[in-house]
């Protein structure tokens, strides 16, 4: 339904190609999920092959793509600030369609999302709404105008556990060809029955990339049993190359020694050696020949490294918190009552629940709590990127705070290790993808040397190679982590007490598994 044929991608400002002919074709049926490392090309990908004109701003193209007049549904990682404007009628009522439905069929619609009824027809603002709920609202205007075929810009960011699922359930069961962006490695297992895997190897000089009809874990196994075979194959060809060729070379100077000492009054046995030498020097070019053709030693795009917290450490048992609040508030609208939450070192402590019920704020209110104490060093690293960061800094400027030639250094240092390129270090942040945005807060909450961490979301923008990085990391951190996440293997794998925050407060999960 969806044709690509050789297309190659360049970024216009530093010319370095994003991915080079590229070719593949979307089908009736297909669920294909496109990953790749943050930075890499994935959300202009899909840009480009919704609307050119998304992207013509900072790449250009080359190659063919061929939609055969489907109606493309696109929703986008984020809402421009002008549709954050809107109510939500207005976003609705943009959409023609919306008036051909009856409203027992919106109610449906509503019910479907889990939304409250009424609420396509209301006047809070789309910028208000939580992220999740924002997701939900984008997506259900998408079906209202029956697509032929989605694209999905992160659809799994910012929804709740519930929502996930029925997410999940909607992409496996929808009959419409889907290609997708997320992190979430759950519903990717869950759901991709194809695979687009864009690379940027030999520091992010040669673009490179993979499509395959499997599912998100056989393919990883998969290239992980390719790549170790092949590395194997690769390692064994060269030692027996190596012996061979120190072999080669005692012949090759002991027939040059022979040449150097033979007698001048022995013709016969001096032409004898320079064929010899002629014989060896054959030998030699077909060598080289042979090591050119040796398998290759396979070459992967590396996780992110990073170290952070080695000296943050909390004691057992100190009462890091004591938080307390009536009722959270949205405006005048009451989010949930009486929520106490005790936090005892080193936790982790993981927050989950609906969404709209509050965990940013709740999150917002300890930050504002904590963030003037002078016992302990907090760090907050907010959902919405742009809390924390100046979108006309570069990511050195950011980081580098006193602007000295030895502290850009270490932090140009710091920006490779997280995959940055020279010339990504030197861009505005507001060209960066929300995964670089969010390496950025990374590294600042690495370097504040934080033994707290406030984290709204933390792997929400990782790709599914760092964010096993990303979990171990905050695994081994030994001081306290309080986080919101809907991630649930970081939910499983992170978090030593998960509470469920509700209308009536906070409620423990006893069994976490069951929750997530």
């Amino acid at each position: 339904m969806i044709q690509v044929k050789n297309l190659t991608i360049t970024h216009r400002k530093d010319l370095r190609v994003i991915l080079q002919d590229f070719s593949m074709v979307l089908n009736q049926g297909d669920k294909a999920a496109l990953i790749g490392e943050e930075g890499d090309g994935k959300s202009t990908l899909l840009k480009l092959l919704y609307q050119e004109d998304l992207v013509e701003d900072y790449v250009e193209y080359q190659g063919e793509i061929i939609r055969n007049h489907a109606k493309i549904g696109y929703l986008a990682q984020e809402l421009s600030l002008e549709e954050k404007k809107k109510s939500i009628y207005e976003f609705f009522a943009e959409q023609e369609n919306f008036f051909y439905h009856s409203p027992k069929e919106i109610a449906r619609l509503e019910k479907q999302f889990f939304l409250l009824d009424g609420m396509f027809y209301s006047n809070q603002k789309m910028g208000q709404l939580s992220g999740g709920e924002r997701v939900k609202v984008q997506l259900a205007r998408i079906l209202i105008d029956q697509p032929d075929v989605l694209f999905l810009d992160e659809p799994s960011n910012d929804i709740d556990l519930e929502t996930l699922k029925w997410l999940e359930h909607f992409i496996c069961n929808n009959s419409l060809p889907i290609l997708f962006i997320s992190h979430d490695e759950v519903l990717l297992e869950h759901t991709a029955n194809k695979i687009i895997h864009l690379e940027q190897i030999q520091r992010k000089t040669k673009p490179r990339w993979t499509v395959v009809s499997t599912g998100y874990r056989e393919y990883m196994e998969n290239r992980t049993k390719g790549m170790l075979h092949q590395e194997k194959v690769a390692r064994n060809e060269r030692m027996a190359y190596k012996k061979q060729q120190e072999k080669f070379l005692q012949i090759q100077q002991k027939v040059a020694y022979q040449q150097a000492s033979i007698s001048r009054q022995d013709p016969y046995g001096a032409q004898l050696l320079k064929k010899k030498m002629h014989t060896i020097k054959a030998q030699e070019k077909r060598m080289e020949k042979q090591y050119q053709e040796l398998t290759q030693i396979p070459e992967t795009e590396d996780a992110i490294f990073i170290r952070f917290g080695e000296q943050a450490v909390i004691p057992h048992g100190k009462r890091v918190l004591e938080f307390y609040r009536e009722a959270l508030y949205a405006k005048e609208r009451i989010l949930a009552k009486e929520v106490r939450l005790t936090v005892i070192g080193p936790e982790r402590i993981g927050i989950i629940g609906k969404n709209g019920i509050g965990k940013t704020t709740l999150l917002r209110e300890i930050w504002k709590e904590c963030k003037d104490r002078k016992d302990i060093r907090v760090f907050y690293m907010p959902q919405n990127y742009e809390e924390l960061l100046d979108e006309k800094q570069t990511p050195v400027e950011f980081l580098a705070e006193s602007g000295k030639k030895e502290e850009i250094g270490r932090v140009r240092t710091y920006l490779g290790s997280m995959k940055y390129t020279a010339d990504e270090m030197s861009h505005p942040v507001r060209e960066l993808s929300g995964g670089q945005k969010a390496k950025l807060l990374l590294l600042k909450m690495s370097m504040a040397g934080s033994d707290v961490l406030l984290l709204d979301e933390p792997t929400r923008n990782f790709s599914p190679l760092s964010n096993p990085v990303i979990r171990k990391l905050l695994q081994n951190f030994r001081g306290t982590i309080l986080s919101v996440s809907h991630d649930r293997k970081y939910i499983q794998e992170v978090c030593t007490v998960v509470y469920q925050l509700t209308e009536s407060g906070l409620k423990r999960c006893t069994e976490l598994e069951g929750e997530v």
